[in-house]
């Protein structure tokens, strides 16, 4: 699965998720752009939007988006933080379908 790590999220998450082709938004020069503009651009080369932005979904119309987007609710975005959520990540994975929203902690 192509899984893009919001700028939110450490790129070093990617260690967590094996077997998948994972990018962060920084990393490929994207950082800066809105969620609208980022979920427009994302859909056409990746599968899944991991993100810590849980309003993501009350501000956008995530239907209209051929990417699902899995929120990660922490006590902080520092790596010590999120990569314990990642199991569940990798479990929820294969039911994703274009659209929809996962919050996964908290």
């Amino acid at each position: 699965m192509r899984i893009l790590l919001d700028e939110n999220l450490n790129w070093r998450l990617v260690r967590f998720l094996p077997g998948h082709d994972v990018k962060s938004v920084p990393r490929i020069g994207w950082a800066g752009l809105k969620n609208g503009k980022l979920l427009a651009r994302a859909q056409g080369e990746f599968d899944v939007l991991l993100t810590m932005d849980g309003s993501m979904a009350s501000q956008q119309n995530l239907a209209r988006f051929r990417l699902a987007i899995v929120a990660l609710c922490a006590p902080s975005n520092r790596l010590e933080d999120t990569s314990p959520l990642m199991p569940e990540v990798l479990a929820v994975l294969p039911s994703l379908k274009p659209g929809s929203v996962v919050k996964i902690g908290g």
